[in-house]
């Protein structure tokens, strides 16, 4: 049974700092590539980061490179995203998904195929 739940999300001020980890089970993330993605109210669901399991290739967003870092545990059953020096405009719910191997940089919602529930994080004055 495949599955993927994130946690850590909350409500933080500009400037600081939260770790989201999605936790995996009903796979190997070796064989797949984890991505996060953000969806903000009525906006369209984004690529954040994403990880690949079989070389741990990495891949940012724009928006957010230099501020996120995306890596797993040494048991490679949990993704971490690191959100450093938070914006308002990182304000959303955060998913992870997994896709089978390919381009990091590809994050097509239509190519992960399974989802978390995702969980909220606020950045606000």
């Amino acid at each position: 049974q495949v599955q993927l739940v994130e946690s850590g999300g909350g409500s933080v001020q500009p400037g600081e700092s939260l770790r989201l980890s999605c936790t995996v089970s009903g796979f190997t993330l070796n064989y797949y590539t984890i991505g996060w993605f953000r969806q903000a109210s009525y906006n369209a669901r984004e690529g954040v980061a994403s990880i690949r399991g079989n070389d741990d290739k990495t891949f940012y967003a724009d928006s957010v490179k230099g501020r996120f870092t995306i890596s797993r545990n040494g048991d490679k059953n949990t993704v971490y995203l690191q959100m450093n020096n938070l914006k308002p405009e990182d304000t959303a719910v955060y998913f992870c998904a997994r896709r089978l191997h390919g381009s990091t940089d590809d994050m097509r919602v239509e190519q992960y195929m399974y989802w978390g529930e995702g969980t909220q994080v606020t950045v606000s004055s």
